[in-house]
C-alpha cells in the first residue's frame, strides 16, 4: 500500500485521476490531505472541512475483475468498510443515507464519492473519495452534520484511523473478489437509513410524495414502495429523501 501525504489540494480525487494519467498507480495507492480547496461530493456538491481536522482522502483501487454493471457494489462495500470502522469506534445509531453517506442517527459524518475509470465498456479501476468528520467541532451552516469528537468526546489520531478504514475496505474489496455480492447486498440494505418507514420524497420537478424505502436493484436505484402498492425504482438524479 502506497501512500501519498499532501498539505493541501484542491480535490484528493481530482489529484489522483489526474496521477493515473501520467503513469501507472499501484493498486490500493491512499492520496490523503490536511485540506481540500475544491473538496468534492456526489451531484457536483462541495465537501468543506477545517484545516487537519478531518480525515479527507482517495484510493485507487483495480476493479478490473467487476462487471460495469455491478460497480454500485463498489459502493457498498465503501459504505459498509465504513461502517465497521466506525462501529470499532463505538459511535452509535449508524445507518447509510441512499446512496452513501454515513450517518449516525440523523446527522451526517461522512461522504463517499465513486468514479469509475471505464476503458471499452469495460471497468478498469476506481477512484474511491472519502470525507470523514473526525476532530472538527464547529459546523456553521451545516446543522445535520457531526463528527467522531462531538459524538464521543474523544480526539482521534487521523493516521489510526486512515488505517482501521483502509484494512476494512481491503476485507470488502475481498468480498467482492471473491463474489459475496449477496451478502454485501444484504448488509448494505439492512443499515439503510429510514428503510421501511414512512419517508417523504422530492423528485426531480419538484414535487413531493411519500413511500416506503424497500431495497437497491444490483445497478443502485432506490426501489421505493409508493402510495398504490407498486414499487419503483429511481437514480440519483430523480429524487432526494426529505429528513
Amino acid at each position: 500500500m502506497r501512500i501519498i501525504k499532501l498539505n493541501a489540494i484542491d480535490s484528493t480525487n481530482s489529484y489522483l485521476k489526474q496521477l493515473s494519467t501520467n503513469e501507472i498507480v499501484e493498486d490500493n495507492t491512499i492520496v490523503v490531505a490536511n485540506y481540500q480547496t475544491n473538496g468534492r461530493g456526489q451531484m457536483d456538491s462541495t465537501w468543506a472541512s477545517e484545516d487537519s481536522k478531518n480525515l479527507m482522502f482517495s484510493v485507487f483501487k483495480d476493479f478490473s475483475f467487476l462487471q460495469t454493471e455491478q460497480n454500485f457494489y463498489i459502493s457498498m462495500a465503501v459504505s459498509l468498510s465504513i461502517i465497521k470502522t466506525l462501529k470499532s469506534f463505538s459511535i452509535p445509531k449508524l445507518h447509510i443515507k441512499w446512496p452513501n453517506d454515513i450517518l449516525s442517527e440523523n446527522k451526517k459524518l461522512c461522504g463517499i464519492l465513486i468514479e469509475n475509470i471505464i476503458k471499452h465498456n469495460q471497468l478498469k479501476a476506481t477512484i474511491i473519495g472519502v470525507g470523514l468528520n473526525v476532530n472538527q467541532n464547529n459546523f456553521d451552516g451545516l446543522p445535520k452534520a457531526t463528527s467522531l469528537h462531538l459524538l464521543t468526546g474523544n480526539i482521534f489520531n487521523l493516521d489510526e484511523v486512515l488505517l482501521v478504514i483502509s484494512d476494512n475496505l481491503n476485507y470488502y474489496f475481498n468480498l467482492l473478489k471473491t463474489e459475496k455480492y449477496q451478502l454485501i447486498k444484504e448488509a448494505y440494505e439492512s443499515l439503510l437509513f429510514r428503510k421501511d418507514k414512512p419517508s417523504t420524497f422530492k423528485d426531480a420537478e419538484g414535487k413531493l410524495f411519500s413511500g416506503f424505502i424497500k431495497s437497491v436493484s444490483n445497478s443502485g436505484n432506490l426501489q421505493v414502495l409508493l402510495e398504490d402498492e407498486v414499487i419503483k425504482e429511481f437514480d440519483l438524479k430523480e429524487i432526494a429523501l426529505l429528513y
